[in-house]
């Protein structure tokens, strides 16, 4: 039987058979250094007085260590009367804009432009701010300075978060990829909650028969983008990346594909899927094909590398406001369209496979899903009342 601190052994030993072992938990603070919470380890010796020697050289070494790592984690008495000419020279691990160059370099194989130009933007208010140091230079007092810069420079709490979200992505990579041992000081910063965002509205039946009307008698590249995501579903970077091959006109149900591109990837794995092509989508897709000059549905917006999400958002929001609701945005028609299979009673599992939400539990993840036949059967009735003059 194990007996630990007995007064029959010497500190933090046990014998097992006739040979004294060494045991200690690691404390609660720094057990993350540690694949398991306790050490246990033979001190090969059958001795009392042995024993007693090595326990106490193991927990003199143990402490000692343990205090370095300690010491790693609190921030540097009166760092901030140091010279910043002379703060690179307190730490040798990689800088934050080696950071972000590793991160590049791993993670943005097959990226799109936008990936790399968000991650600059990012790492580039930072050294706006702070300066450039060595990753574990930087403080939670640090990341607290920069949270207020960024309010001061009249950003919104939505904007915060992402910026604060992409740069700690770029120090965990480079702490996990060098197996550092300094903390993140960005991901324990207090962000305030975003109570003033505006919420986005499912744009209502009537404005909705405006702007599929409006589509058909303008019938150019930005309303055929309109006109396309209004009866899929699609976001609207799903939608601008489509490619002509992804457009099955001539199948029994006419279809397009929601796929991952080069200049376009998808937001998560439940994006990738196939939806039927009824009503004005199935309009707008035809005069797509009929028009298409490259192999991009949308070039205006997309080519080989890019993807200009912000620009299209831009130009479609202002353009909606002048015909429906002023509180239409290109966004509201996935509401809309949520709302529209609700109303006749699609099932919810279906309702995400159509526009590409994430599954909610295990068992929606099994099986092949619902056919194309059965989607377009609930896709028709959305669009029966809405589009029946329109001759596609």
């Amino acid at each position: 039987m194990k007996t630990f601190n007995s007064p029959k052994y010497p500190k933090y030993t046990f014998k097992k058979g006739n040979i004294f072992y060494y045991s200690r938990t690691v404390p609660k603070d720094i057990v993350s250094y540690y694949s398991c919470p306790r050490i246990v380890t033979s001190l090969r010796t059958k001795s009392f007085i042995e024993a007693r020697m090595a326990s106490q050289a193991y927990s003199s070494k143990l402490e000692q260590y343990w205090l370095s790592l300690r010491l790693q984690n609190i921030e540097i008495p009166a760092f901030q009367m140091v010279n910043s000419n002379n703060s690179l020279g307190a730490s040798k691990l990689l800088t934050i804009i080696e950071a972000r160059d590793l991160y590049f370099e791993v993670k943005g194989k097959g990226r799109p432009k936008l990936f790399f130009d968000t991650a600059s933007r990012n790492i580039k208010y930072l050294t706006d701010c702070l300066g450039v140091k060595p990753i574990d230079l930087y403080t939670s007092k640090d990341a607290a300075s920069f949270r207020e810069w960024l309010l001061n420079k009249g950003l919104s709490i939505s904007s915060l978060q992402r910026i604060f979200s992409g740069i700690k992505a770029v120090v965990n990579f480079a702490i996990l990829e060098n197996g550092l041992g300094c903390d993140n000081p960005f991901s324990r910063v207090y962000i305030p909650s975003n109570t003033t965002a505006k919420k986005r509205y499912p744009i209502s039946q009537s404005s909705l028969i405006k702007i599929q009307k409006k589509c058909i008698a303008m019938d150019d590249d930005i309303r055929w983008l309109v006109a396309l995501i209004s009866d899929t579903g699609m976001r609207l970077s799903e939608a601008l990346g489509v490619m002509v091959s992804d457009i099955d006109l001539n199948g029994d149900i006419p279809s397009i594909k929601v796929i991952p591109h080069k200049h376009r990837r998808l937001k998560t794995a439940s994006s990738k899927r196939v939806i039927p092509l009824v009503g004005i989508s199935l309009w707008a897709a035809k005069r797509v094909v009929e028009n298409a000059n490259s192999d991009y549905c949308f070039s205006r917006y997309t080519g080989g590398d890019y993807c200009k999400a912000n620009s299209a958002s831009a130009a479609v929001n202002k353009w909606l406001k002048t015909i429906g609701s002023k509180d239409d945005v290109i966004h509201g028609f996935r509401h809309s369209f949520r709302d529209r299979l609700r109303m006749i009673e699609a099932p919810s599992e279906m309702i995400d496979s159509l526009g590409g939400w994430s599954l909610k539990t295990v068992g929606q993840g099994y099986g092949d899903g619902y056919q194309l036949q059965l989607m377009h059967k609930y896709l028709s009735k959305i669009g029966l009342d809405l589009l029946a003059p329109i001759k596609s």
